[in-house]
């Protein structure tokens, strides 16, 4: 990326997704579990050095968590194109990496933070999208250890993180089901892309790695989603899960491209009970919605699916253990 890239105004698309942070924090502001739990002030990651240097001076002393949530979404945003500058990429790092830091499995986000972080992750979707699903991302696996700086083979800068840290940091981000949400739509989203792309000649590994990967981003998800729900009770839970439905029945007026938007349009169109319950068959769905539309053969799809299912309690088992 070129050097004035990071020292361009600020974008169109920055300007919007701040928007977007900022509606998300209007919106759900009753949610339980806001005001039930505890996590660290969120001067522990204003006074934070590292926090401070690659944020930027927006950070000070004493802020607000809203407001550290508003600089981090504004540090980390590229540009109309989705690119990110290094400072960018560097800074939701450093953000990740902090918060991973603590002790392990006492990983708390302040219930203010975990809106505007799962809106500046959306913004690198791609990159959660190869982190979770963890099948073709070798490349990610190298450059994911915190002394190493966002890496960029192809004109941007990828974000990539340590796989116990993003997993620890999107646990306590989803104790706010409309952060979750939006980290499940920016998958959802982004594999119907992945999908698309595939080509219509592709066999082998071409052709069943990119739904077999998809699934294993939304099996973590949904295990990520149990964990959070598990310590809650009856009420609770069905509180959670119902935010979660909203939010992503209200993202489908925005979603581009006919796989996710079609797989968002059944779950609108599924009685409200049953909703929540399809999301946990997500990847085997939008599978079969994508050899339908490529009319593929019937062993192929069978086969694709099958190993799409395994692919998805996997990745669930793995983080549920």
């Amino acid at each position: 990326m070129p050097k004035e890239a990071a020292h361009r105004p600020r974008s169109a698309t920055a300007v919007i997704v701040l928007g977007m942070c900022l509606a998300l924090l209007g919106g759900l502001g009753a949610w339980l579990l806001l005001g039930r739990e505890s996590a660290p002030p969120c001067g522990d990651l204003t006074e934070d050095p590292r926090i401070r240097k690659s944020v930027g001076e927006a950070v000070r002393p004493g802020m607000s968590c809203q407001a550290l949530g508003e600089a981090i979404v504004n540090a980390s945003a590229g540009d109309d194109r989705g690119n990110h500058a290094l400072a960018q990429a560097q800074a939701l790092n450093d953000v990740l990496t902090t918060l991973g830091d603590q002790e392990a499995g006492a990983v708390t986000v302040a219930p203010a933070l975990r809106r505007p972080l799962a809106v500046a992750l959306s913004g690198y979707a791609a990159d959660l999208h190869a982190m979770l699903g963890g099948i073709a991302v070798e490349d990610f696996v190298t450059k994911a250890a915190p002394s190493e700086p966002p890496w960029n083979p192809d004109g941007t800068n990828h974000l990539t993180v340590l796989t116990d840290t993003l997993r620890n940091v999107l646990r306590a981000i989803a104790q706010d089901p409309d952060a979750y949400a939006t980290l499940r739509l920016a998958e959802t989203r982004t594999i119907g892309k992945r999908l698309a792309a595939v080509p219509a000649d592709a066999k082998g590994y071409s052709l069943s790695v990119p739904p077999t990967e998809s699934a294993r981003a939304l099996g973590v998800l949904d295990g990520i989603a149990d964990s959070v729900t598990h310590d809650l009770d009856e009420n609770q839970s069905r509180q959670w899960r119902d935010a979660v439905v909203h939010r992503l029945d209200a993202g489908r007026a925005s979603t581009e491209g006919a796989l996710a938007a079609t797989w968002l349009d059944g779950l609108a169109g599924t009685p409200q009970a049953q909703r929540y319950e399809l999301l946990r068959t997500q990847g085997v769905d939008m599978t079969r919605l994508w050899t339908e539309q490529r009319n593929m053969d019937n062993p192929t799809r069978q086969g694709l699916l099958a190993q799409v299912e395994r692919s998805s309690l996997t990745a669930y088992h793995e983080v549920k253990a």
